[in-house]
């Protein structure tokens, strides 16, 4: 009597499988971000430099551009789109301008409340003093014109569309670019005039709805690829600079990761807690659209997964929500509309030494908060 012994085929084997922390989004970006140093510093210590990149150096480059274009392709659109769509969802909303006030009312203060921390922080931190950076030019002290700030508010076409020409060496270039503040004016009239129209407007909402679907969705296929985008732009960040210089501005960037905490951990309770909310249980619902916000950089981007936890883990009615989220999104953004700018402002100031005064602060406080819409 023979015995036989079997042995699992390959087939039958179990594959090797990475953990599961290892496919979320949020360690493919920092993983990006690792990348991305590596290959910068062997581009730069080859011979790398931002007028004569070598192969590496050039391809980071092309990689980052690239991605931040796709990223401003979907931008116009969606700014406009949202903010018809949340305009027009205050038919379905009780007491809308009442709603309305307040929650612009909310934005403002926040928003201030935001910039103030930056302004602190920018004045106790010192993120621009001692940096080690040569100084390239002086400060030519010009001055913005409040004049040509609100005269730039009126759209000179229904894109916001500008275009400037540069001759350099008898070759003429041509820029195009989109004035954010002015296709937001024309959203905010065409959304209003919307709803003074009524019915005969509804086709034309229900394709601005569809519209802003697609566009959300092409919008999250550009974020899944900001893993590859990451390694271009944090790669050619660091080939062009250098180490030295990036790391000597990391009390700048240590200061603003400070402020967006003070603002997510501290304010944002404080406001929820005086309200009579629980912060466990706010922090509960809105966690999955923080983390998603954190890693992808993008509130625009976090807008559809934003509206879904206001709605069923927050309790927050479906058309409040679908008007509040999308304005949100587009024109009340704490860190890159608030705090960033506040300790940017300073930190040039400290760089070029230059004194400022408490009006100055106060110009610091209301361009920030008043500039927010153009940041989307």
């Amino acid at each position: 009597m023979s015995t036989q012994t079997s042995t699992p085929s390959p087939a039958g084997r179990p594959g090797f499988r990475l953990p599961n922390w290892a496919g979320s989004f949020g360690f493919q970006i920092i993983a990006a971000l690792i990348v991305g140093l590596g290959l910068g510093l062997l581009a730069k210590y080859t011979g790398s430099t931002k007028a004569s990149p070598n192969g590496l150096g050039a391809t980071l480059q092309t990689v980052g551009s690239s991605y931040v274009s796709l990223l401003q392709t979907a931008v116009v659109p969606l700014i406009f789109t949202a903010v018809v769509s949340s305009i027009s969802n205050l038919r379905a909303v009780s007491n809308a301008a009442r709603l309305a006030w307040n929650t612009l009312l909310w934005f403002a203060i926040t928003s201030l409340i935001a910039v103030l921390i930056g302004i602190g922080l920018g004045v106790l931190l010192q993120p621009g003093a001692n940096t080690g950076i040569t100084q390239q030019a002086k400060y030519a002290g010009k001055s913005g014109d409040w004049w040509a700030f609100l005269v730039g508010l009126f759209p000179k076409n229904f894109l916001g569309l500008g275009a400037s020409t540069t001759l350099t060496d008898g070759v003429a270039t041509t820029a195009v670019s989109f004035n954010v503040l002015q296709i937001l004016v024309v959203a905010i009239a065409v959304g209003v005039a919307a709803l003074k129209v009524g019915a005969q407007a509804e086709p034309f909402l229900k394709l601005n709805a569809s519209a802003l679907a697609v566009i959300q969705k092409v919008l999250w296929w550009i974020i899944r690829i900001a893993p590859l985008g990451t390694v271009g732009l944090i790669g050619n960040a660091v080939a062009v600079y250098g180490w030295d210089t990036i790391g000597s501005l990391g009390k700048f960037t240590v200061a603003i990761y400070i402020g967006l905490a003070l603002v997510l951990f501290v304010v944002y309770p404080v406001l929820v807690r005086s309200h009579g909310l629980s912060v466990r249980q706010y922090f509960s619902g809105v966690w999955p659209a923080v983390q998603l916000a954190f890693v992808s950089r993008s509130s625009i981007g976090t807008l559809p997964l934003t509206q879904r936890v206001a709605e069923r883990n927050l309790g927050v009615p479906r058309a409040y929500a679908s008007f509040a989220v999308p304005l949100g999104a587009t024109t009340k953004m704490d860190g890159c509309a608030a705090i960033y700018p506040a300790i940017a402002a300073i930190f040039v100031a400290q760089f070029f030494g230059i004194q400022l005064d408490v009006s100055q602060y106060v110009l610091i406080a209301l361009v920030s908060v008043l500039g927010s819409a153009a940041t989307a």
